[in-house]
């Protein structure tokens, strides 16, 4: 499965760190590209995860979005 590790900065100013897991069949790039194009819309909506819980991003409420696809940024 691709999983890819999301620091999202909100409008607001706040920031989460969050995981995508993207189909078992997919590489990470397609799975970068496909949270980049929902996020870029003004209806787009993303199921993420942060420790054990899902937390849902609503693209009008994302500021930015850095990408780790191999762990958390520290």
């Amino acid at each position: 499965m691709a999983t890819v590790v999301l620091r999202v900065r909100l409008i607001g100013g706040d920031r989460v760190d969050v995981s995508f897991d993207g189909p078992p069949d997919v590489n990470q790039d397609r799975v970068i590209d496909h949270v980049v194009e929902t996020l870029s819309q003004p209806t787009g909506v993303l199921r993420t995860t942060h420790a054990n819980r899902e937390v849902v991003l609503f693209g009008r409420g994302v500021a930015a979005v850095e990408i780790a696809p191999r762990g958390p940024v520290v």
